[in-house]
């Protein structure tokens, strides 16, 4: 191992220790501090090696602070992960880390929140703005309207 890459695995494991990363952040960091092609690959395998970075790892961190942090659904969780570089089995078990009940119920509880700042008194458009906003928190169409149902 060159010097140059004992000294980039030292930086990156301390990048890394700092939060949870993809390999792509890592990867982005190390061309900022001009480690690139197999030098860059071969600090990574060691970050890897000794566990500071670890994407199924991430990626259940990721989703699970953002669902329960954020709220968001998990059509955008996912949508964010495929974004980091994230897919197939890490996806996967990401987005196991949510739990059905909760899911149903922090939707059910946001769209309570959300009719509390609603001012219109037709109950379609109060429907239509709910719907919306749930959307653009990435909860899926199905389900918000099945919550819906369940209270009018």
């Amino acid at each position: 191992m060159t010097d140059l890459v004992k000294e980039a695995v030292g930086k990156a494991a301390m990048f890394c220790a700092y939060q949870e990363r993809t390999q792509q952040e890592v990867r982005d960091r190390l061309k900022d501090w001009d480690v690139t092609g197999d030098e860059a690959e071969e600090v990574i395998a060691e970050l890897i090696q000794q566990n500071y970075l670890n994407e199924e790892r991430f990626a259940k961190t990721f989703a699970g602070g953002k669902f329960r942090v954020k709220g968001w659904g998990k059509r955008k969780i996912k949508q964010h992960l495929q974004q980091r570089g994230i897919s197939g089995y890490n996806l996967d078990q990401a987005m196991n880390e949510i739990a059905p009940d909760d899911y149903r119920e922090t939707l059910t509880t946001l769209l309570e929140k959300k009719r509390q700042s609603i001012r219109d008194e037709n109950p379609l458009v109060v429907k239509q703005k709910l719907v919306r906003f749930a959307l653009s928190r990435g909860y899926e169409s199905d389900l918000i309207f099945s919550v819906l149902g369940n209270e009018d």
